[in-house]
């Protein structure tokens, strides 16, 4: 089943349970893929990759929001952002523990022969195709940043 069609089983359930915070956060999913339709033409759906690369934005943008609420001591806008992203989360696939990352990027350190920062790019492009919806690029910088210096 396409994620489009996953989203909108979802928001029929979240309509008939009245459940607001769900419904806004699948709304703005069903907006950014029909958006990412529109921009790429005439193509009746997008990739797969195109769409966790658009759950993980929006997932990023609503922590990313409830950080500066947090920050600000509004923890009544926070709790919101925070809610919407759980439940946009359940679009994606398991996220990798900071253990399982660093495993794979020793490994990818080992194919490349990096030895310094100055690698760090060549590092991140092959640690971020390989881990592109199991983690976010955060935490794969973190672990490349402890590894390489």
């Amino acid at each position: 089943m396409s994620l489009q069609q996953q989203v909108m089983d979802a928001m029929k359930k979240a309509m008939k349970e009245k459940d607001t915070v769900a419904l806004q956060a699948l709304r703005a999913v069903k907006s950014g893929i029909l958006l990412a339709q529109t921009e790429s033409g005439a193509k009746e759906s997008i990739s797969d990759a195109d769409e966790l690369k658009l759950l993980q934005k929006l997932v990023k943008q609503r922590k990313d929001s409830a950080a500066i609420y947090m920050e600000q001591g509004r923890a009544d806008l926070a709790e919101p952002e925070l809610a919407e992203a759980a439940v946009i989360e359940q679009f994606l696939p398991e996220q990798l523990s900071e253990e399982e990352v660093a495993k794979i990027v020793n490994e990818i350190i080992a194919q490349t022969g990096a030895t310094s920062m100055k690698d760090m790019g060549k590092v991140m492009g092959m640690a971020n195709s390989q881990l592109a919806g199991k983690a976010d690029g955060k935490t794969i910088s973190t672990v490349v940043k402890k590894r390489l210096s």
